[in-house]
C-alpha cells in the first residue's frame, strides 16, 4: 500500500489484522524461523496482536509508559545531549551526527528507562535491535538475534525480577504480577523488544534525517534560527518528507476485501508504506517532493495510526525537541560533508550509514 488513502484504508480496516494466524503462508508453514524479518512477524506483542489481546496488550504497556515517566526524562535528556556535544566539541572540528549524536541519545535513553546499567550490556542491546532492522544479514544471524534477543532480555527481567528499580522493566514486571489480564512471561519480553526497539531505531533516523533535511534546505533553516518558525515544524516535515520508518511488516487480510479498488484474497499479506504516504501528490498536490517546513498540512502517517499509534511519538519528540536547538546553539556554522550518504540496507528503517559534518 503506497497511496495515502489505501494505507489508511489499511490501518482503519476491521478485516485487516496483525496476527500472523491470518497469513496463509504463515498458517501453512512456509516462514521460516531464519528468515531475516522473523522477529517483525512472530513477536508476541501488541505490534502483532488485534482487537481485545492487542487491547489488553496496550494497556499493561501505558501502566508504565505514563507521560509522567516521559516527562521526568527531559532534564536526563538534555544532560545527555550537552555531554554527547562536548563530545563533539573536543574531536578535529568535524563529527557524525548518527554516530555521534543521534545514535548514542536514544539508546541512553532508553537504556535508562529500561535499567539496563551496564555499558557491555547497552551495546549489545544497541548490536541485536540494529540487526532487526537490517535485512542484509544471512538467515543463520537473523535466526541467531532472534533467539539471542529473547535471551538477553529474559536474562534483563530475571534481573529486574530480584532487585526491581524506579524504570519501566520493574514497571512492566509489576504490571504483568498484578493485572488480571497479566502478561505471559514471553509477552513481557516481546513488550521490551518492540519498546526499546520502536524508541531507539525511529529516533536515531529522525534526527539524523532532520539534521540532514535542514543542512541541505538553509533557507528553512535560518527561518527557524530567526524564530519565524520552531523546531517542531521541521520535525513533522521531515516525518512526512523523509521519515525514519518507511515501513513496518506485516498486516494480513482476514476475509477477501477491497483496498483502493484492488481485491486482496483472504491469507494475503500487505505491506505499508509510510514513507509513500507521506509523500502521495494526491494528499499533497502542490510539491508533495518538497521539504518546506511552512506547509500547513504535513499529514503523515510515520507514527501510523489508530489502535496501533505509536506509544513512543512523544518521547521521541521530546528527544528531537531538546537536541536540535542544542545542536545549532552550540554549532551554527554547522556544514554537510557528505552529499550523498549511503543508506542503511533495509525496508522497514529509512536512514543513512553515516551523516559526516563540520561543525563550524
Amino acid at each position: 500500500m503506497t497511496r495515502h488513502a489505501a494505507v489508511m484504508e489499511v490501518l482503519t480496516h476491521p478485516r485487516v489484522k496483525k496476527n500472523p494466524k491470518y497469513w496463509r503462508a504463515w498458517r501453512d508453514g512456509e516462514i521460516p524461523q531464519d528468515w531475516q524479518l522473523i522477529s517483525w512477524v512472530a513477536a508476541e506483542n501488541m505490534l502483532a496482536r488485534d482487537d481485545e489481546d492487542h487491547t489488553r496488550l496496550r494497556k499493561l504497556v501505558s501502566k508504565a509508559f505514563t507521560p509522567r515517566r516521559v516527562q521526568e526524562m527531559q532534564d536526563r535528556i538534555a544532560e545527555i545531549v550537552d555531554g554527547l556535544l562536548d563530545g563533539m566539541e573536543a574531536g578535529d572540528g568535524t563529527a557524525d551526527i548518527k554516530a555521534q549524536l543521534a545514535l548514542p541519545l536514544p539508546m541512553t535513553v532508553i537504556s535508562d528507562l529500561f535499567g539496563v546499567e551496564e555499558e557491555s550490556a547497552r551495546a549489545e542491546l544497541h548490536r541485536r535491535i540494529g540487526m532487526m532492522f537490517d535485512q542484509s544479514i544471512t538467515p543463520e544471524e537473523a535466526y541467531e538475534n532472534h533467539i539471542g534477543t529473547q535471551r538477553f532480555l529474559t536474562g534483563l527481567v530475571a534481573h529486574k525480577r530480584a532487585e526491581p528499580g524506579d524504570d519501566m522493566t520493574s514497571a512492566l514486571i509489576a504490571a504483568r504480577d498484578s493485572d488480571n489480564d497479566r502478561l505471559s512471561e514471553s509477552e513481557l519480553v516481546w513488550t521490551l523488544i518492540l519498546i526499546i526497539g520502536a524508541g531507539y531505531e525511529t529516533t536515531m533516523n529522525l534526527l539524523t534525517n532532520t539534521v540532514q533535511a535542514l543542512l541541505t534546505h538553509r533557507d528553512q533553516l535560518d527561518m527557524i534560527l530567526r524564530g519565524e518558525r520552531d523546531w517542531g515544524d521541521a520535525v513533522e516535515e521531515t516525518l512526512r518528507w523523509n521519515t525514519s520508518i518507511q515501513s513496518v511488516p506485516l498486516r494480513y487480510a482476514a476475509s477477501d476485501i477491497e483496498i483502493d479498488g484492488t481485491v486482496v484474497p483472504e491469507g494475503d499479506a500487505l505491506l505499508v508504506s509510510y514513507g509513500s504516504a507521506g509523500r502521495d501528490r494526491l494528499l499533497h498536490p502542490e510539491g508533495a517532493d518538497r521539504f518546506d517546513i511552512t506547509r500547513e498540512d504535513k499529514t503523515h502517517v510515520s507514527f501510523s495510526h489508530g489502535a496501533h499509534y505509536c506509544l513512543g511519538a512523544n518521547l521521541a519528540r521530546m528527544e528531537l525537541a531538546v537536541a536540535l536547538p542544542a545542536l545549532w546553539k552550540r554549532f551554527p556554522g554547522l556544514e554537510l560533508l557528505e552529499t550523498d550518504p549511503e543508506q542503511v540496507p533495509s525496508i522497514v528503517t529509512n536512514g543513512v550509514a553515516s551523516l559526516r559534518v563540520r561543525l563550524g
